[in-house]
C-alpha cells in the first residue's frame, strides 16, 4: 500500500483525519451541500493519493477560500446566503476562525514541502 515512513502527505493526512468532522461541518455551514460534497471528495483524495496532486491542491485552495469567507460578497454564490444565516455572536464563528488558521498553517507547510504546487493562499499572503 503506502510506505508511511516516506509518505509525502503524512502531515496532510493527519490534519485531515484530526479535523475531518470540523471541516465537514464548516463546509456545510458555509457552502451548503455542494461544499459538503467537495470536502468529502477532498478527504477521500487525501486518504488515498500517494502524492500531492493538482486536484488536491485546487480543492485545498477552494476549501481555504470557503473557510476564509473570500466569496461571501458575491450575491451569485451560495456562500453569501449561508454566511448571512450565521449569527456573528455565535461561538461557531471563533471555531471557524481557528479552523481557517489551522488550514492556512497546513498549506504553508505543504508549500514549503512542495514549492512547485500552486497554492493561491500564498500568493495573497
Amino acid at each position: 500500500m503506502f510506505d508511511f515512513t516516506k509518505d509525502p502527505l503524512k502531515d496532510l493526512r493527519a490534519f485531515a483525519s484530526f479535523h475531518s468532522e470540523a471541516l465537514q461541518n464548516a463546509s456545510l455551514l458555509l457552502g451548503g451541500q455542494p461544499a459538503l460534497r467537495c470536502i468529502h471528495i477532498l478527504l477521500d483524495d487525501i486518504s488515498s493519493a500517494p502524492q500531492l496532486t493538482r486536484r488536491i491542491t485546487r480543492a485545498l485552495n477552494d476549501l481555504h477560500q470557503l473557510l476564509s469567507l473570500q466569496n461571501v460578497h458575491d450575491p451569485e454564490r451560495i456562500e453569501t446566503a449561508c454566511f448571512a444565516d450565521i449569527d456573528p455572536a455565535s461561538p461557531i464563528v471563533a471555531d471557524l476562525c481557528l479552523l481557517s488558521e489551522a488550514l492556512k498553517d497546513q498549506l504553508h507547510r505543504l508549500h514549503d514541502e512542495h514549492p512547485f504546487q500552486d497554492f493561491d493562499l500564498l500568493l495573497a499572503a
